[in-house]
């Protein structure tokens, strides 16, 4: 059985980002049970790359759940809300991957009691994601996700039937890297940002068999 360890490392960070695409997060939240189908990824390739909170070796205490082990949970702010991005690689090397959207499946009443909306309002976006969960401070950050109430199930998965590759959304416009393709998500999925309706395969959620 693959670990987390293993999952998060020894591939390129694309790849790994990729891969996630299906599995199930879910969150034993003090209000039970809370998880979604991760549908929307991001990948951020560390000192190298211009639009990842580590760039050029940048370490703070703000970021520094970045460096740590693969699999280490890094939460942080953004314009206000909060966002769940998973170290990868080796330990010190701080790439990561930012989960932007899943497709709900256990305790949607608790979700939709942390945020009142409907349908995929409720977590097709980083910070909506992050509410509907429940997580209102950065307390897990910093935490192997072993070692926390969060897990990643590499067992509890759906398969996208296609992937699309894009920009990311709303990073930094210094260096090369604002446009790079490292943006991943499953294709008609309607708890994608952004998504259009006209885009939207309601049938299937573009998984390759039906819920």
């Amino acid at each position: 059985m693959t670990t987390m360890a293993e999952f998060f490392s020894g591939r390129p960070s694309e790849t790994i980002t990729r891969d996630l695409l299906g599995k199930l997060l879910s969150y034993k939240s003090p209000k039970g049970l809370v998880s979604g189908y991760i549908v929307e990824a991001e990948a951020y390739l560390g000192v190298a790359d211009s639009a990842a909170h580590a760039y050029e070796g940048r370490r703070t205490k703000a970021n520094d759940a970045l460096y740590g082990a693969p699999g280490n949970i890094y939460i942080y702010t953004s314009r206000g809300y909060y966002a769940f991005d998973i170290a990868v690689q080796d330990e010190g090397e701080p790439q990561g991957i930012l989960v932007r959207g899943v497709e709900p499946k256990d305790g949607l009443d608790i979700m939709m009691a942390n945020r009142p909306k409907m349908g995929s309002e409720l977590t097709n976006g980083p910070g909506k994601l992050m509410q509907a969960f429940g997580i209102t401070d950065l307390h897990w950050n910093n935490t192997m996700l072993d070692d926390s109430p969060f897990e990643v199930s590499l067992e509890d998965k759906l398969t996208p039937a296609e992937i699309i590759t894009s920009a990311r959304i709303g990073v930094s416009k210094r260096g090369g890297q604002t446009n790079a393709p490292y943006r991943y998500y499953v294709a008609g999925n309607p708890y994608v940002s952004g998504m259009r309706k006209r885009d939207m395969n309601i049938e299937t959620h573009g998984w390759l068999t039906a819920k």
